[in-house]
């Protein structure tokens, strides 16, 4: 594209951020002081995904100037910069006059350095990137398990609230704080919410052997009736030529699903290893189909996706709540299991408001496809508190969005809280051979890696865990003198442009394309 092009372009884009400023403040009135040029930011920075910059990089790399792929954290300061040096190398006149407030590169990086520093730890450490660790239930009755860990490398200790139970969990805080303590180490404790628990109710079948098994086979085509009946379940009955003369039957132990459901819809059981069509629908009941089957089994208390369908469940559950006030007393940071809207924010800042928790963490667990497409408007409720993060859980949320995007979309998440200046939690499957069997994949290495583009990294349990800390830790040692983000193509994104669409105030006049 011509230089001349590419500069009138830039300059319409950027007149459409500088005639949207007055809107922007409007919408971040009740936003934390902390967060204020944050959402700011962020605002502009939808704005700004809301075109297609891929066509500009070329034109701009060859005469030497920003081609705008690193510029989330200062979005307005990176494009007016652009077009005032496209005006110097054309001769034209540079006349963009604005009072806008503007963020530099420096800038951008102190405010993410203190958001992540005010919700993690703000002492000096070897790596900018935390590492967090879930700490096994067996930790309660064993103190060498924690200290070996703090030892060698861990800052954040996750307790998870879905195993376990107060008496456990309280010997664990005490060990923690102890450790902490004797070697003079900051731990900060973060404990997950469990939220909903969308799983198969409990299977139990009498073998003719007389033995109780907790599973029914499974098998592709096999048709299964889902039911909010209290059953032990049922297996398939199949003829001498396999046609299926019973259907299988397995129990649910939230009801809701049953009737949010729509025929069409995908589930995927056990994370995904049994993917599934729903066929027909009664009042109590559904049919599926499988159409996929990497187990042949499905067992009891197994997880249950359901990326097609809009649940009207509450994100926090009337257990959660109920541990609420132990979680305000005990923990630093509270992970939000199930976060899917704006409005799930608010419920849970109305209820940690009860308990005066105005310093506790809040971080938001990304892992269905509801919470990612609403990942804006979460992010911007979320900012009115001061110390808030996200953590892109990627196990549920590539099994809902599919494995083939999730590359991608953990990438879209990193660049929208990099925008908002928001910390970032890499989890799921971190190290996780490592930690089981004490011998890293060399694709785990590379996971690992990339996570150091995240302010935090969470390593999951395993007997081998101290090896993953402590490998985990030279990784980041090394990585931070190479890298802090990166650059990316520029296509519009399709979250971003919806989240303008949403905010009403905020208009966009797209630029013509060649």
């Amino acid at each position: 594209m011509k230089t001349k092009k590419v500069e009138e372009e830039l300059r319409q884009i950027l007149e459409v951020i500088i005639d949207n400023e007055s809107a922007i403040e409007s919408q971040i009135v009740q936003v934390h002081d902390d967060y204020k040029l944050s959402a700011k930011n962020f605002f502009r920075y939808l704005i700004l995904r809301s075109f297609d910059l891929r066509k500009y990089h070329e034109t701009l790399s060859d005469i030497g100037l920003s081609s705008l792929r690193t510029g989330e954290g200062y979005v307005f300061s990176n494009l007016y910069n652009v077009v005032r040096n496209l005006c110097l190398v054309l001769e034209h006149p540079f006349n963009v006059d604005t009072n806008i407030e503007i963020i530099g590169y420096g800038k951008s990086k102190k405010l993410l350095k203190k958001h992540a520093n005010s919700l993690f730890n703000t002492i000096k450490r070897k790596h900018f990137t935390e590492i967090m660790v879930t700490i096994p239930v067996e930790a309660a009755e064993d103190k060498q398990i924690i200290r070996d860990m703090v030892l060698n490398g861990m800052e954040i200790a996750r307790i998870n609230l879905s195993h376990g139970d107060l008496s456990i969990w309280t010997k664990i805080i005490a060990i923690i704080r102890e450790v902490s303590n004797e070697t003079d180490r900051a731990v900060k404790i973060y404990m997950d919410l469990s939220g909903p628990k969308i799983r198969t109710a409990k299977i139990e079948i009498l073998s003719k052997k007389g033995k109780v098994k907790n599973g029914i086979p499974i098998r592709v085509g096999e048709y299964v009736i889902l039911t909010k009946r209290e059953t032990l379940g049922k297996k398939s009955k199949f003829g001498k030529n396999n046609e299926q003369l019973e259907k299988a039957e397995v129990g649910v132990l939230l009801h809701q699903i049953i009737d949010d459901v729509k025929v069409g819809d995908v589930l995927f059981f056990d994370d995904g290893m049994i993917k599934s069509k729903v066929v027909s629908k009664k009042e109590d009941e559904i049919e599926i189909i499988i159409t996929d089957c990497y187990k042949s089994k499905l067992s009891s208390f197994k997880g249950i996706n359901l990326p097609d369908t809009v649940l009207n469940l509450p994100a926090l559950t009337a257990r959660d709540i109920e541990l609420l006030p132990f979680i305000c007393k005990h923990a630093d940071i509270v992970g939000y299991s199930f976060v899917r809207t704006a409005e799930d924010v608010k419920h849970l800042y109305n209820e940690l408001n009860k308990y005066k928790a105005c310093d506790l963490g809040v971080v938001f667990k990304i892992e269905n496809r509801e919470a990612f497409e609403n990942l804006p408007n979460i992010l911007i409720e979320g900012m009115k508190r001061g110390k808030i993060g996200v953590m892109i859980a990627r196990g549920d949320l590539a099994i809902e969005i599919g494995f083939e995007r999730i590359s991608e979309v953990q990438n879209q998440i990193l660049w929208l809280c990099e925008a908002a200046h928001v910390p970032v939690i890499w989890a799921t499957q971190v190290l996780e051979n490592l930690a089981k069997t004490g011998i890293p994949t060399r694709a785990e290495i590379s996971d690992a890696t990339q996570g150091a583009q995240a302010e935090c990294i969470m390593l999951n349990k395993g007997p081998h865990i101290n090896e993953a800390i402590k490998i985990l830790d030279e990784v980041l040692i090394r990585m931070e003198g190479h890298l802090f983000k990166k650059k990316n193509e520029l296509r519009p994104l399709n979250v971003a442009k919806t989240a303008i669409e949403n905010f009403t105030s905020i208009k966009t006049a797209l630029v013509k394309e060649d």
